[in-house]
Parts: structure tokens; C-alpha cells; sequence
């Protein structure tokens, strides 16, 4: 599980980075926090000014991280109102901070808003490795976090992958 092992060693020094407990976040996600996997596959589309590989959103999980495909792009990211490809840097991972460690930070570290677009003539196959802490542990800001420039951004909440999913599956 060296995906695993990559995911801790960025919480502890997402920890480090903002002055925490090296397992502020570990402790959160619990000892059998659930790991992801997903293989997308966008088919080349005729038509990619009016299909969309995967709606704008954010992620649900604590980080994501991504391989995309060594050749065709396809991810954007908004910033400033403004959508940007994201370039590919082959045999590289992408990591994408979602929205449970938006909401453990406080908001210091944002889950950006991102979608896939399609191609006209190529395929895109990305595999894709996000975590979320363990269904029935309760997220939070961590304390040190919050004070009284930055008071409370966000309530403790159980179970936000669901919740997210269903939001997800409404359109909000």
C-alpha cells in the first residue's frame, strides 16, 4: 500500500506546515480510513462543446490523487471565475486537496472547483485514488485552527462522502 503510505507522509506535513500535531489529520481519518479507486474512461466525442466528461465539482475525500493520461488532457480548474487546463506532466501524480480537509483546515487549504472536458478524436483513460476518513468519525476544524481572527468556518460532521454523494446525484 504505498499509496497509503504516500497519503500519511502528505498529511503529516500538511500538519507540520500549519504549526499541528504531526496527526491532526491521521487521527481524524481513523485506522481504517477506506481508499478509493477509479479508472475513468472518456470516449472520443464529435460533439466536446456540448459534452462534458464530468461536471463541474469538488472532491469529497480528504486528498485525491491522480494519474492522468500521458497524452490527452482534459482537466480544468477554475480560478478567478476562469477555467484552466491543467498541463499533463507525464509519469507524474497530481494531488487535489478535497473538500473533508477543506473543512479539517478550516478553509486555510481549498478544495478547487475542477472538471473534465472531452476530445474530439482521442480517448482519455485517468486512474484515480482518493481517501475519506472512516464512515462513522466525526470531521471537524482542527482546534488549532480556529481562534478569534479565524473563528469556525465549518460544524463537525459524520459521513460527508454520502452526504456529498447525494448532493452530487440532485446537481447542488
Amino acid at each position: 500500500m504505498k499509496i497509503k503510505y504516500v497519503l500519511d507522509l502528505l498529511f503529516k506535513a500538511i500538519a507540520k506546515s500549519l504549526n499541528l500535531e504531526e496527526g491532526s489529520f491521521l487521527n481524524q481519518f481513523g485506522q481504517q480510513a477506506p481508499l478509493n479507486l477509479r479508472i475513468n474512461f472518456y470516449p472520443p466525442c464529435p460533439r466536446p462543446d456540448q459534452v462534458l466528461g464530468l461536471k463541474p465539482h469538488s472532491d469529497k475525500s480528504g486528498v485525491t490523487v491522480l494519474l492522468q493520461d500521458e497524452v490527452v488532457e482534459g482537466l480544468h480548474v477554475l480560478k478567478d471565475d476562469q477555467w484552466f487546463r491543467v498541463p499533463i506532466i507525464p509519469h507524474a501524480l497530481l494531488v487535489n486537496v478535497g473538500d473533508q480537509m477543506q473543512i479539517m483546515t478550516n478553509g486555510i487549504i481549498k478544495s478547487p472547483l475542477h472538471r473534465v472536458v472531452t476530445n474530439p478524436e482521442k480517448l482519455r483513460i485517468s486512474v484515480v485514488v482518493s481517501n475519506e476518513p472512516e464512515p462513522e468519525k466525526e470531521i471537524g476544524p482542527v482546534e488549532g485552527l480556529i481562534d478569534e481572527e479565524r473563528p469556525r468556518l465549518y460544524r463537525n460532521v459524520r459521513n460527508y462522502g454520502a452526504i456529498n454523494f447525494e448532493c452530487f446525484q440532485k446537481g447542488e
